[in-house]
């Protein structure tokens, strides 16, 4: 997926679909997690045609839906644990498996320094993008100066949650109910996109790009390109990803 994104000219993103890989049904086609029951060898070899396409390295991480963050440094192995990232070094991808939590991808507009965090609901609502911005602050211009993409995620009609995830967002900032609509049974469908737009936001990141909850952005709604484990159940991962040139 070419990513609409007014960035410096050193910075490159990129996000796969589930189209072009090796993966047998129901991880068809390019799948990129190792952890979903797929063959290991096709993995193997859709990582390297990702990594092909970007022409840089992408770091796996372990992601554990939490709110760790790492710095990426050329020796920093695949399945370190943590659910952000960030760089100043060229040619390491900044990269997020997801099917059906919300990718961000962070950038300066000076092209020193990208980010790239895991948003699953939990991870949203711990603070997961509070804690990659702490650590990439001190190497950024100011928050104003940051460009941020969201990529794709379960949408905002297919998101239904019970209402102790809603209790924890707004536990955080109550102004953010109204992203809340009532569902049937007590539950929730709640909008992922603008609830971290609101979170970026909060930390002075106003210059955000993609994902604005319209239905051609929802994993559950689009089969054919993207993964969704809510929908399958049984589900390959894709990924998005941010790097220096």
């Amino acid at each position: 997926m070419n990513l609409d994104w007014p960035v410096h000219e050193a910075v490159r993103a990129f996000c796969s679909e589930r189209a072009g890989g090796v993966s047998a049904p129901p991880c068809d086609s390019l799948n990129l997690g190792d952890h979903v029951g797929d063959d290991e060898a096709a993995v193997q070899e859709n990582r390297r045609r990702y990594a092909a396409t970007l022409q840089a390295r992408p770091v796996f991480l372990k992601q554990v839906h939490g709110q760790g963050a790492v710095r990426l440094v050329a020796g920093t192995p695949d399945m370190t644990e943590a659910d952000a990232c960030w760089t100043t070094e060229r040619g390491l991808a900044c990269t997020m498996m997801v099917a059906d939590c919300l990718p961000v991808l962070l950038a300066d507009a000076r092209g020193t320094v990208v980010g790239a965090a895991h948003c699953g609901w939990r991870g949203l609502a711990g603070g997961v993008l509070e804690a990659l911005w702490t650590q990439m602050a001190p190497a950024a211009q100011a928050a104003q100066h940051m460009r941020a993409w969201l990529g794709p995620c379960i949408g905002p009609d297919a998101f239904e949650v019970g209402p102790e995830v809603r209790a924890s967002f707004l536990a955080h900032d109550a102004s953010c109910a109204d992203l809340f609509r009532p569902h049937a049974e007590g539950k929730f469908l709640a909008d992922l996109p603008a609830l971290a737009r609101r979170r970026l936001a909060a930390l002075g990141i106003a210059a955000i790009h993609g994902n604005d909850g319209s239905r051609g952005w929802c994993t559950v709604s689009n089969p054919s390109r993207f993964f969704s484990h809510r929908r399958d159940r049984v589900s390959g991962r894709f990924a998005a990803s941010v790097w220096l040139a």
